[in-house]
């Protein structure tokens, strides 16, 4: 466990000094590669599109699934390597950049800027938004991508080691590009989208409790947040997006959701959360949240690895 938290915390510190690579990131490649295998593959929406949609994943992902299994054979795991590995999935400053660009376009009232922020890193609509539209949508992206970009990545590197954050992240990748609930990929898409629904199940759950644990330092009541979260959660589309924003929503103390519009359709999404209307002020705040939920996973890494160190001395094996 020792180990884990090293990892965990040079893949933070690489993470907070650098960002993403902002070029050859491999992420971008494969996603280059991904984008010529499903013209390839997609055949618009006809009855074989799920099969072929299988038979893409499957193309795509082959060449790493080579590469894990010769990594893990050769045994070339190290805590240099997966700590540059585990970097490299983590989005979590790239993600709050975003956050904070959109914040300070809101907070200069420059609308047409947050708006147009905002639209890098959702896919809804933004034309026409308000600010308190724009503040929703962005609390709502980054308390859900936290998931994602953060704790995914680090969940299932604690289950099996840097080989799991390779496959979890690139099929979070394809889920990103192919994932969409349009006429192109809403059948071509969905192996990627489910696959991508099963890896993150446990880590969504872990973030709702990392959120419900933190809300007791802000005099709320653990179990309350923790059910309502699920309560709430399952109105949405997402079994597991919905428990994570409304767990953010309601440590917060305000609400998220209501009416959005994509590819010109308006959607009435589940209320979330409780309290007021959320603000450009409560960006920083969910900003401030997703980073303590940082630090818990780390605090909980190095109790874990004391408890491992001493509990041979303690037990007296």
């Amino acid at each position: 466990m020792l180990t884990i938290f090293i990892v965990v915390g040079i893949a933070l510190i690489l993470d907070a000094m650098l960002a993403e690579p902002k070029a050859y990131h491999p992420l971008v490649g494969f996603g280059v590669i991904a984008n010529k295998i499903e013209k390839i593959f997609n055949r618009g929406n006809d009855i074989y599109t799920k099969f072929f949609g299988v038979w893409a994943l499957l193309v795509t992902l082959w060449p790493f699934y080579i590469a894990c299994f010769v990594f893990y054979f050769l045994n070339f795991e190290s805590i240099v390597v997966d700590s540059i590995i585990l970097y490299l999935a983590i989005g979590r400053k790239s993600l709050l950049q975003h956050a904070v660009a959109i914040e300070t376009a809101l907070k200069q009232n420059d609308i047409l800027q947050a708006r147009k922020k905002l639209s890098y890193i959702v896919s809804r609509d933004t034309h026409g938004l308000s600010m308190v539209d724009v503040s929703k949508a962005t609390i709502e992206s980054l308390v859900e991508n936290s998931n994602d970009a953060i704790y995914g990545a680090i969940f299932w590197y604690l289950v099996a080691g840097a080989p799991a954050v390779v496959f979890y992240r690139l099929i979070n990748t394809l889920d990103a590009m192919w994932g969409y609930k349009n006429t192109r990929y809403i059948n071509f898409g969905w192996a990627a989208a489910r696959l991508d629904d099963v890896l993150n199940y446990m880590p969504a759950r872990l973030t709702v409790l990392s959120f419900a644990l933190l809300a007791v330092a802000k005099k709320q009541s653990f179990y309350k947040v923790l059910k309502q979260a699920f309560q709430q959660g399952k109105l949405c589309s997402s079994f597991n997006a919905g428990p994570v924003m409304a767990a953010g929503a309601l440590v917060l103390n305000i609400r998220l959701g209501g009416e959005a519009c994509y590819g010109g359709v308006n959607i009435n999404k589940p209320l979330l959360g409780r309290g007021r209307e959320a603000s450009e002020n409560d960006i920083e705040r969910a900003m401030i949240l997703v980073n303590q939920a940082c630090y818990l996973w780390l605090m909980f890494f190095w109790g874990a690895a004391i408890v491992e160190t001493w509990w041979p001395v303690i037990s007296g094996r």
